[in-house]
């Protein structure tokens, strides 16, 4: 029995995303290598591809998850790219951050990039302006709520248009009113966008597992009547059939995610 499950575990964690390869052009941020440069002269978030989107009105920025290495996270970008285009013209940029290690430290990285990420969205928001929608994946669920935390902590004006969550790896209750995400949520002057799968068997099997917890992207909020004005969940089991799929073009649930931007 126990043999079978480890097995089946395993095969859970083995899965894969669509196989698109990112051109040298794909608009990061990347706070790879940055973190502990933060009191020196190095900017802790760098910019790396083509960042030439004048004609655009918005920008969309995608956040990675768990155990995803510097190629992975401009490929997956690049993948969301290809599969927004489908439904809505705006310019993909990605935020890569070093989450390829243990699951413990990576949860440690991930809160570790609240500042950063706030602090760019701040400075977007003064020196461009134009609309943000931040899409956090996975882990990178963490990543945008520790962030939209921070900036409700700090004060910080940002263009933040919207915020979507994909296979959220946080806990259920997190998003609550009382919850570690909730004050923020219900501060900020932007929808929040909840998009889970309950054929999600990493979340609901393997982090179940690890956290002793539910994932917001697998049962959505943990008490509906408990969560915060702004906040809602997107249930997309029908067309999300694992971990791996959300946004995935002409498989995943980018077409639900579009029609929320509106």
């Amino acid at each position: 029995m126990l043999a079978g499950g480890a097995a089946y575990v395993l095969s859970e964690l083995d899965g894969e995303h669509a196989d698109y390869t990112a051109p040298e052009s794909q608009p990061m941020l990347t706070t790879r290598g940055r973190l502990s440069d933060a009191e020196s002269d190095t900017q802790t978030v760098a910019t790396e591809g083509e960042w030439s989107f004048a004609d655009a009105d918005e920008l969309v920025l995608f956040v990675h998850g768990f155990d995803t290495g510097p190629q992975a996270a401009r490929d997956q970008t690049y993948t969301l790219d290809v599969g927004l285009a489908e439904y809505r013209s705006s310019p993909v940029a990605g935020y890569s951050w070093e989450s390829d290690g243990e699951w413990a430290d990576a949860k440690d990285v991930a809160d570790a990039n609240a500042e950063p990420l706030a602090d760019w969205l701040g400075q977007w928001a003064t020196d461009d302006g134009r609309p943000v929608h931040l899409i956090g994946y996975s882990l990178g669920a963490r990543v945008v709520c520790a962030a939209i935390d921070e900036l409700q902590a700090s004060g910080t004006a940002t263009s933040l248009a919207s915020v979507s969550l994909l296979g959220g790896a946080i806990p259920s209750d997190s998003v609550e009113r009382d919850g570690t995400y909730g004050d923020a949520i219900a501060a900020l002057d932007a929808p929040v966008t909840n998009f889970y799968s309950g054929r999600d068997r990493v979340l609901g099997w393997v982090y179940r597992l690890s956290d002793r917890t539910t994932a917001v992207g697998s049962v959505g909020v943990d008490d509906p009547a408990a969560a915060p004005d702004g906040y809602a969940d997107v249930d997309v089991t029908d067309i999300v059939a694992d971990h791996y799929s959300y946004f995935e073009p002409e498989e995943g649930c980018l077409s639900r995610v579009a029609d929320s931007l509106d």
